[in-house]
Formats: structure tokens, C-alpha cells, sequence
């Protein structure tokens, strides 16, 4: 089961041949790995607004660039894209504090910077970085004008007994490396598991299904949001010996479902079909990048207000 980009996948090539300026920026210049940011400038000013990238977790910009041409895009279409590496580097978690301390950190220096206080702020993410997004825009002072997040985990309540699942039906030793690595970050986060520690897992999700408050999303009912996911059951059956119940579409469905019923009617769910593959080999994998259409994306971003 991988429900993250994850720091045991490959990295890839360069899949564009657009080549917009890139500046990378670094907060603490003695530690190239961590505290930092990309931005791919659009060619010409005025911008149109900018926009927070968040990579899934392993990624750094660089993979970024490589698995999708979004930020180019972006950047074509006049708004400037931010790819931030928050303080714990590439294994960031994305929803803990610390993670969204660091998120405001690095906005805190881009509007020094480029005074973009009156431009539209969109933010986005991909896998765990979708999370983080859908968290900060929960928290925001000033709420982004638009929020996008790609197959992202949203309740690790779910997540947490998912991945302790799939260690009890594996065969002996042949348990998934990242589901192992996942439950003791959790734990590390939480203090302890599920059980004994519910409340620490609602303050850390996004969405909790089993939270009859809706405390977390109920912060965003008017905020315009997009989850894209693609629930190829039968590809992670036959791949990864997993079911719907590993799936993250199971908890993005049901966020979008509540949000909708709360008032949120610009709060959409969109599946797609056979989109999902990987460079630089184009290896078929339903949770990743390339399941956007890019730029009906971007032309939905530009009509928020």
C-alpha cells in the first residue's frame, strides 16, 4: 500500500521542454536540504496571483518538475509557483505543526520579497502535501483563495488502522516497508495510536471520519476545493494487495460528501480513469501526478475570487 510519494520510490527525469526562470531560495544557507523554496517565475507582469506547491512526501522540487509540467504551466498562465521543503526536509510531514510553522515561514518571506499581498493565493499539493494544504487553509488567518489536493490521506485515524492491517494479513517479513515507517511516524506525532489517542489524530487530520463534529472541515465551508483521486481498485488488488479500504478516494469521497452537505457546493470531488502514470518510464500508477488535467485546473483557479 503507498498512499505517499514515498522517500522508497525512484526519482526521474526531466519530462518538459519548457524552461521558465527557476530561482531556489534557501532560508538557512548552511543547510541546503531543508527550510527552502523553488519559484518558477511566469515570463512577463503583471502575475496573476501565486500559488503554494507542496510536494508528496520523498519529493523535492526537482522530482516535482520531473513528474508533471504544472508549475511550467502555471507559470505560463501568470501565476508564480512556490515549491516549499518545510524543516523536517523531503520526510516532512506536512500536517504537524511544525510543517505548518514552516509553511508560514517561507510565505512570510516570499511577501517580503515580492509584495504579493494583494495577488490571489492559491495553495495545492500532491499525496501528503495535498494534506498539508486542506490543513493550512483550515488554520489560515487569511484563507487561500482557492485549495487543490491530489489523492491526498486525510483522516489518519483510517490511515493508522489501514496501514497496522496490511502489516497483520502480509506474509512473514514481507510486510510494506512504508506502512511500517508510517505508523511509527504517527505514533511519534500523536503520542500513541488511534485507541489511547484519538483526540491527538483528530488535531492532526484534515478530515476525520469518525469525528461527529466535522471540527476540522467545517473551517472550510466557504472555501472553493478540489480533491482529485483515481480508485483503481483493481490495480491496487493486483499491485499492492490492497482494497478500497487502504484507498485514500474512501476519505477524500467522504470529506467532499460532508462539505457539500455543510453548504460547501464549490467543494468538488473529481475521479478520473486510467490517467495515473509515472516518469520517466510512464510505469502505470493511480496515485500520482499526472492524473490532473492541468489546464482545466488552471482555468478553474483563475475564476475563483
Amino acid at each position: 500500500m503507498i498512499l505517499t510519494f514515498s522517500i522508497f520510490a525512484s526519482s526521474s527525469t526531466a519530462q518538459t521542454s519548457i524552461n521558465p526562470k527557476i530561482e531556489k531560495v534557501y532560508l538557512d544557507k548552511t543547510n541546503t536540504t531543508k527550510n527552502c523554496y523553488s519559484i518558477i517565475y511566469p515570463p512577463k507582469l503583471p502575475w496573476k496571483g501565486y500559488l503554494f506547491l507542496v510536494p508528496g512526501f520523498g519529493e523535492t522540487a526537482e522530482n516535482v518538475l520531473q513528474q508533471t509540467d504544472l508549475p511550467n504551466k502555471l507559470a505560463q498562465n501568470g501565476i508564480l509557483t512556490i515549491i516549499p521543503t518545510f524543516q523536517d526536509g523531503v520526510s516532512s510531514f506536512g500536517v504537524d505543526s511544525l510543517s505548518q510553522q514552516t509553511f508560514d515561514k517561507i510565505l512570510k518571506d516570499i511577501n517580503s520579497k515580492h509584495k504579493l499581498i494583494d495577488q490571489k493565493f492559491y495553495v495545492g499539493g500532491f499525496s501528503i502535501g495535498g494534506s498539508c494544504v486542506i490543513k493550512y487553509a483550515e488554520n489560515a488567518t487569511i484563507k487561500p483563495t482557492a485549495v487543490f489536493a491530489i489523492d491526498p490521506p486525510v483522516d489518519f485515524e483510517r490511515f493508522y488502522n489501514s496501514a497496522k492491517r496490511d502489516i497483520r494479513l502480509s506474509k512473514e517479513n514481507l510486510a510494506n516497508q512504508e506502512n511500517i515507517y508510517m505508523i511509527d511516524r504517527l505514533e511519534k506525532e500523536t503520542g500513541g495510536n488511534p485507541t489511547t489517542h484519538l483526540a491527538e489524530y483528530y488535531n492532526l487530520s484534515p478530515y476525520s471520519f469518525s469525528d461527529i463534529n466535522q471540527t476540522a472541515i467545517k473551517k472550510l465551508i466557504s472555501v472553493p476545493l478540489r480533491i482529485y483521486t483515481e480508485p483503481d481498485v483493481d490495480w491496487w488488488l493486483k499491485e499492492r494487495n490492497s482494497d478500497l479500504t487502504s484507498m485514500n478516494a474512501t476519505e477524500c469521497s467522504a470529506m467532499i460528501n460532508e462539505l457539500n452537505r455543510l453548504g460547501n457546493q464549490n467543494a468538488k470531488l473529481i475521479t478520473t480513469q486510467k490517467k495515473g502514470y509515472r516518469k520517466p518510464n510512464n510505469n502505470r500508477h493511480p496515485h500520482s501526478w499526472s492524473i490532473v488535467d492541468n489546464d482545466e485546473l488552471i482555468n478553474w483557479l483563475l475564476k475563483q475570487k
